[in-house]
């Protein structure tokens, strides 16, 4: 997948990875137009198809209803996403969703022993490609929008007073055009990731509905394929991991948020080098603009990039932290809970490592879409950190980290996790000893303060909105 134009990576991290793709086709960017001037795989077909979508956009203008409200243009996303699927999708037989269901209680079964965290499923569903666009599109939203937002309103912001209100109707064409590009290069991401994850929770997000575990048997029976382990096998591996995924995001009720908001921090922090344009655009050949590949050779020379702030590095080491926590998480308990029961386990979770090592879905959708690498290097120092802390604290007291934020291990633990471990083991033992006490606890609380909140928004009014 390309992170052209829209990829919010360091630009100074991109550089050689840039200068390694210059010289390849096209057909993963949004448009399919080359990149570096010389035309090779440009794909007329796929032009008409983008043009005719923003003929319908705009021809569509000003007509009550007719306009896709937010940043981004999601009706477009989802048509591109589909359109890559094609029309030859085999539903899911009744057979291979007993299957299914009877891998994902057997798992369950298993984890049991492997942590105190009780199962976060109510039910458990066998998901097509287009199953998994329509059922994930929800939370794409929320990790897109601030984004998207956040860029689409930098133009507006530059413009002096006095011209904004004249250029109203030009500024709300642009904010369309907008989410239309946005759209596109997420409709483009989402089709090829529902042809590659396994799971609803195979990025490390709980991307479906809150409760429901969900496995895609036809991308299971295609990564398969290459492997020595029986399909059944590997099936009951993947609901293991999907099981432990939800356990995790099921009790603890502050990660989902506090991995949405790292997003959001993210993205509040990103703004524009219009420097770098006004330089962009002072050599620009307008005899260019009618030549695609010209056009793409100047949007892939970053001046169109917004800028890494150190706030933004901030947020991202953050949220990078946290996604490394859990897939580590996930990876420990797993492997204690299938233990000999699956002879292949070990083998599958290395498997499951190098593809993420070697850009997998996960990595490539992140960069695209948020700017975030996830690094391999952080998650299998997570999952050493958890196993240290399973052998020597123990189960009840590695889960009890997860009662709240503040006693989750930071960036610097990572990399040095003795410390860590000793202050669970030492002072802070306490605070561990009934972990799902402690869960709890944060629950009644978070309540409670909802309860305030809404006391105060019928006394005080809408400005107390939030308020606890």
């Amino acid at each position: 997948m390309s992170d052209l134009p829209f990829g919010f990576s360091d630009r100074d991290d991109d550089d050689a990875r840039k200068r390694g793709e210059s010289q390849g086709s096209g057909a993963d960017n949004p448009f399919s137009f080359a990149v570096g001037g010389s035309g090779a795989g440009f794909d007329p077909s796929q032009l008409g198809q983008m043009l005719t979508q923003l003929g319908q956009m705009l021809s569509g203008m000003g007509q009550p209803g007719s306009a896709q409200s937010g940043p981004v243009n999601y009706d477009v996303a989802k048509r591109l996403a589909r359109q890559q699927l094609g029309a030859n999708l085999t539903p899911v037989s009744e057979s291979t969703a007993k299957a299914i269901a009877d891998a994902a209680h057997l798992a369950e079964l298993w984890l049991d022993g492997a942590t105190t965290l009780p199962a976060g499923a109510s039910k458990t569903a066998a998901w097509t490609a287009n199953d998994w666009i329509e059922e994930t599109v929800p939370t794409w939203k929320r990790l897109c929008d601030p984004v998207a937002q956040q860029v689409n309103g930098m133009w507006t912001a530059q413009l002096p007073e006095e011209a904004k209100d004249m250029a109203a109707p030009m500024m709300g064409m642009l904010s369309q055009m907008g989410g239309l590009a946005f759209g596109s290069q997420l409709g483009q991401a989402l089709g090829q990731l529902a042809q590659e994850v396994l799971t609803s929770t195979d990025i490390g997000l709980p991307l479906g509905p809150s409760g429901t575990a969900a496995l895609l048997p036809a991308a299971i029976s295609e990564f398969s394929a290459g492997l020595e382990q029986p399909e059944s096998e590997i099936m009951v591996f993947l609901a293991a991991r999907e099981a432990a995924h939800q356990r995790l995001f099921g009790h603890v009720p502050w990660l989902r948020q506090q991995v949405l908001g790292a997003v959001e921090s993210y993205a509040r922090g990103i703004k524009m080098d219009f420097s770098a344009l006004e330089e962009a655009a002072q050599g620009i050949d307008p005899m260019a603009l009618s030549d695609p590949a010209k056009l793409q050779e100047l949007l892939s020379q970053g001046a169109f990039e917004p800028q890494t702030s150190p706030e933004q590095k901030q947020a991202l080491e953050r949220l990078e932290t946290l996604l490394a926590l859990i897939e580590g998480w996930v990876q420990v308990v797993v492997a204690e809970a299938v233990g000999d029961r699956l002879p292949g386990a070990g083998a599958l979770a290395e498997t499951l490592r190098r593809r993420r090592a070697t850009g997998g879905p996960a990595e490539q959708t992140f960069a695209t879409l948020v700017g975030l690498e996830l690094r391999p290097r952080k998650l299998r120092e997570a999952a050493a950190l958890w196993k240290r802390l399973t052998d020597d604290a123990g189960m009840e007291k590695r889960d009890g980290v997860w009662a709240h934020p503040d006693l989750l291990p930071d960036s610097d633990d990572l990399d040095h996790p003795a410390g860590f471990i000793d202050s669970v083991i030492g002072g802070g033992a306490g605070a561990f000893d009934d972990p799902l006490a402690q869960l709890a606890e944060t629950e009644a609380r978070e309540r409670e303060s909802g309860g305030a909140a809404e006391s105060e928004d019928k006394g005080d009014g809408p400005e107390d909105t939030g308020k606890s």
